[in-house]
Formats: C-alpha cells, structure tokens, sequence
C-alpha cells in the first residue's frame, strides 16, 4: 500500500475496478462512462473488468489484486453487496487498499460507510477519499460485511433468484416472492450457541449475524453500539407461525425490532453453532449469497481490518450519498 505523508491520505495510485454489469444492463454502459470520464478527468491511471457472467467474479477480482499489489494501487468494487462481498474476499488477505462504487438496491455497506450512492460522486471520492479500517465478519473464515444468516432468510434469498429467472428481474417480483416464503410456515432450527461464557440451546426460524451498524439502527436493535469495536451482534428470531413473523418484520420495519417478543438479540466476540438436528451441511447467505458450510459455524470478526476508501468527513453509520 502506498500513502503520502499523511498516512490516512491514499497517494495517486492505478484503480483496479471490477464491474458487476449484468446482461443486458443498459445502465451499466452509463455507469461505465461516468466512471471512464471521472477517472480520465483526474488523470488517474486504472483497468476496468465489466464481468457480465458472476461466476467471473473471483478470476477478475484475483487478477485485479494481483495487479494491485504489484503496482501499489487500489483495488475497487462496482456493484452490490454481494459483489462488493465476492471482491473483498480477494482483497482482505492482500492487505491492499480498497474502495466501492455503489450499484447495489440496498448499498448498507456503501450507505454505512458514507460512500455516495450516484456513481460520479462515488469515483470523485476514489480521487480525494483516505483511507480508513473497516471490521469485517467471518463465518467459517468466509467474509461478510453487512450480515449472515442461516435459517428463513437464505430460503427466501433461493425463493428469489427462482422467481426472478422465471418471471423477469423487477423489485415487484423480488417483493411478491419475498411475501410467498413469508406466507409459508418458517422453517425450524434447533442450534446450539456457545459465545465463551456458556452454551444455550434455541428453538429458531432463522439466525442473522449483523456487521452493519446502519442497519442494526434502523431495524432499532441496541447491539449496534457494539458493532465495528471488534464485536458482532446475533439476532434469533423464535417465531413458531406465520403471525409472529410479521409481528417482527412490521416492527423491524417501524425501528422496533428490540420490542418483538419473538426476537432475542446479543453482541459477542466469537460465537459457535451447531444445528442438532439436520444434515453434515447448512445453508448460509453472506451477503445475500447463498452458500452451503460444515458446522459448526464460528462467527467472528476478522483479526486485520479492511483499508476501506471513505469521505474525509466521514459519519459511521450514517446514511452517506
């Protein structure tokens, strides 16, 4: 990593920037050109990987790292969550610089981080940002920045990717499939916590493990104090029917999760589960991506921080933009 002499201060340096573009995206092609024209207008050296298919995203962010390093330069992200999530996984262990241009529906860590959501302004910070630590949370040594969750939540993530490839790729569709799985009864789980002071064992519909002080604000959960001082907060949701769960999301909705009867929340340091009934695998969403992993799980967060591109006024957990 190079910096000026003030060592919070990113020196100019080439930009690495890996591009979620989807098929087809014709926003995508504007968002290329406002980057382009912002780059070249600040004379700032970089190289661009548009990855059209995701399943490119790691080869592009691995050889956007390597160039990094052996240039000194900082390694950026253009997407969502999820993608901003499949190129930290590349940039933690190399210790290398890295920024965001957000083009996300939510953009938590973007927003969180005071990071603009309009494009321009995104890559104008690239140029007059500096540079500071960010936690990062691990399940299984697998990175997540604003949360992961096992349980109902990843089903209704699967639920979703399903009815988007069948009936198109809309936020109304995202909504109604959200609101079938919702519908349905809530799976349960039966897991065995253990945080280091003693193990516990609940009967939930699904674990979220936040990093995201945004959004534990918003939802009204005052683990949020805790979040970014090298802890992490669990939320389980112990509704038995389909009435408790809304009960919940309507107050989590109304910044009143803290109050749901069905919701019980804690920070930790390291947290281990272990589902007591089930297969040898679970399923776990990072990010919004789904994955399968061996318990038990370890959550915890990460012991180096990531060198995170941010405004020099920067507000944690503020609402960026």
């Amino acid at each position: 990593m190079t910096v000026s002499n003030d060592t919070n201060q990113l020196a100019p340096s080439p930009f690495f920037i890996v591009m979620n573009a989807g098929s087809g995206d014709k926003d995508a092609v504007q968002r290329e050109d406002a980057i382009r024209s912002v780059l070249a207008a600040g004379k700032r050296p970089y190289r661009l990987w548009r990855v059209s298919d995701i399943r490119r995203l790691p080869e592009a962010a691995r050889e956007a790292v390597l160039l990094a390093r052996q240039q000194q330069g900082t390694v950026v992200a253009a997407g969502g969550d999820g993608t901003i999530n499949a190129v930290v996984r590349e940039v933690l262990p190399s210790g290398s610089p890295f920024g965001v241009l957000p083009q996300g529906t939510f953009n938590y860590f973007s927003r969180a981080h005071g990071i603009p959501l309009d494009t321009e302004e995104a890559c104008s910070l690239l140029l007059h940002g500096v540079l500071r630590p960010v936690q990062v949370g691990l399940v299984n040594q697998r990175p997540f920045l604003v949360n992961a969750s096992l349980g109902l939540y990843p089903k209704l993530l699967e639920k979703r990717e399903v009815h988007k490839q069948r009936f198109g790729r809309s936020r109304f569709v995202a909504a109604l499939s959200g609101l079938a799985t919702l519908l349905a009864p809530p799976p349960r789980l039966v897991l065995a916590l253990d945080d280091g002071a003693g193990s516990d064992v609940v009967h939930i519909c699904t674990l979220v493990v936040d990093n995201n002080l945004l959004q534990l604000r918003q939802v009204g959960l005052p683990e949020a104090r805790a979040v970014q001082q090298g802890e992490l907060a669990a939320i389980a949701v112990k509704a038995q029917g389909v009435g408790q769960l809304i009960s919940a999301l309507a107050l989590a909705v109304l910044g009143k999760l803290g109050e749901a009867d069905a919701v019980e929340s804690f920070s930790f340091k390291r947290l281990s589960v272990k589902p007591l009934h089930g297969g040898r695998r679970i399923k776990v969403a990072t990010d919004g991506e789904v994955t399968w992993m061996v318990p038990p799980l370890v959550f915890q967060a990460a012991p180096d921080s990531l060198l995170l591109v941010v405004p020099r006024s920067k507000t944690v957990g503020g609402e960026g933009g």
